[in-house]
């Protein structure tokens, strides 16, 4: 399958640059999958869309404070670092900016004030990969969550272009399980209000965790879909949530995830298990939905609105219809919603 199937024109004023806590609601954009019909609506109206018994499935990964400004030690040339996954004892996977110059062997210094100081953190470039990705070691003195705390700023995409006073502003109201590189932004939209609003309709909140990483930021190069490579995340998933899966899908209940990383994390269980008796379970996942993939555990599926040639697009795509997905696409540009991660919501049911 072409990845060229996966194009569309995206007017490039249309991908939102405004963080969603510092505006108004979002717009909503229900796709029947089954039907090909859409409708236009506001997003609270997504509780009309659920109903009592089914489970909304949520990602509670926090974003890490994982975009460190250095220095490289032996010319002083700026460094950026992206933490994407630990890899334990202080090694971690990286994307660095600039990174050509960045060899094996090359230290980087974070937290020093003035030329000559000390610096509070160094990483040591152990490997070198492609498209700017490094596995670095870090050496300090104290504990280094503190450090990151301290030096590390949030890694909002880069076409924001303003720096967040509250960094809790990149953080979905349940996050909770610490080690994300980038929020999983379909949750944004929730306030705590709006979840209990949810909850007593009686629909059943539940949480897995997946860690984004850097399948979220390399784009598709393959020409083909079938021969592109997804990087693998580390996701968590409770014996409670299990417990609560099973017992919707016993009932007949739908499960409703929310965003691409939730219905990742959730078909990754069901392959597990696929006879449908889930556990708790916790591992790396590369799994990659796109078109002809058949669902096995997710039902309804919320999510923003992505850009062309994505595998996120391609993973709406399997559960709606290519053709269906893109002809709702087009009718979002032309009505101007919001796109990408700080853009407006769709609903696919």
């Amino acid at each position: 399958m072409n990845v060229d199937l996966f194009d569309f024109d995206l007017p490039e004023e249309l991908i939102a640059q405004t963080p969603l806590a510092e505006r108004t609601a979002s717009r909503l954009l229900a796709l029947n999958k089954q039907t090909g019909e859409y409708r236009h609506e506001q997003f609270e109206q997504l509780v009309h869309y659920l109903n009592p018994g089914d489970v909304l499935v949520l990602n509670n990964t926090k974003v890490l404070p994982a975009r460190l400004q250095g220095v490289k030690m032996d010319t002083g040339a700026h460094v950026e670092l992206l933490l994407l996954k630990s890899l334990g004892e202080d090694r971690w996977e990286t994307l660095a900016k600039p990174a050509k110059r960045l060899k094996r062997g090359t230290v980087i210094g974070f937290g020093m004030k003035e030329e000559g100081d000390e610096p509070l953190l160094t990483a040591t470039v152990d490997e070198e990969g492609e498209m700017g990705a490094r596995i670095v070691r870090f050496a300090y003195q104290g504990i280094f969550n503190e450090l990151l705390d301290r030096l590390g700023q949030m890694p909002l995409p880069p076409y924001i272009r303003e720096s967040l006073a509250d960094r809790d502003r990149y953080q979905t109201v349940y996050a909770e399980e610490e080690g994300s590189a980038a929020a999983p932004t379909a949750g944004l939209h929730f306030t705590k209000d709006y979840l209990r609003k949810l909850e007593e309709k009686g629909i059943i909140l539940s949480y897995v965790t997946l860690h984004v990483g850097l399948g979220t930021f390399r784009p598709v190069s393959a020409e083909r879909v079938e021969d592109h490579d997804m990087h693998a995340e580390y996701y968590a998933i409770s014996e409670q949530t299990a417990s609560v899966l099973r017992e919707a899908k016993r009932r007949g209940s739908r499960v409703a995830a929310v965003g691409t990383t939730s219905a990742r994390t959730l078909e990754t269980l069901a392959n597990r298990f696929p006879e449908g008796d889930y556990k708790a379970c916790s591992g790396w996942t590369s799994i990659f939905i796109y078109p002809g993939y058949p669902f096995r555990l997710v039902d309804v599926l919320l999510t923003n609105f992505h850009l062309p040639k994505s595998t996120l697009l391609m993973l709406i795509s399997a559960m709606a219809g290519r053709e269906n997905v893109l002809r709702a696409y087009r009718e979002a540009v032309q009505e101007r919603y919001r796109f990408f991660s700080f853009g407006d919501a769709m609903l696919i049911y």
